[in-house]
């Protein structure tokens, strides 16, 4: 794993900062339950959900798509390489999550992060519809 250096933690801490209040925006503008057909499926049980765009204030990327990742109880998205940097918030259900290099678990109001080029895997573990939602940072 590379060590951080400090324009990199000043990076993240940017970004974070400028992506909280959209999170907190789509999700009270959008905060509906989604069906089984709501979507596109990517994988048995999971559909992506279009949520919305808007343009980026930070230098590295032009703009942000919000997309919700909707997974049905015990549904499994398998490993797949991010195209984008992402900053994702469990919105419900409880997931387990896979990397490369770690596993770990989340539940609704927890948050984590992908790297453009790396792995990710989930699976929704509760006995209620999981959503993640998504903010993909799409490159200036």
């Amino acid at each position: 794993m590379k060590t951080m250096n400090r324009r990199s933690a000043i990076a993240l801490g940017v970004t974070a900062a400028a992506i909280t209040p959209l999170f907190t925006l789509v999700a009270s503008a959008k905060a509906k339950k989604y069906g089984p057909k709501d979507g596109k499926e990517i994988a048995p049980g999971v559909r992506v959900v279009e949520v919305g765009t808007g343009n980026a204030d930070i230098p590295a990327y032009k703009s942000i798509s919000i997309v919700d990742v909707v997974f049905q109880p015990g549904a499994h998205a398998p490993q797949s390489v991010m195209d984008n940097d992402m900053v994702c918030t469990i919105t419900s259900g409880a997931f387990t999550i896979k990397k490369v290099d770690k596993e770990f678990k989340l539940k609704t109001g927890d948050m984590y992060t992908c790297a453009k080029g790396k792995t990710d895997e989930s699976t929704n573990t509760s006995k209620e519809v999981g959503v993640h939602r998504i903010a993909i940072l799409i490159p200036a």
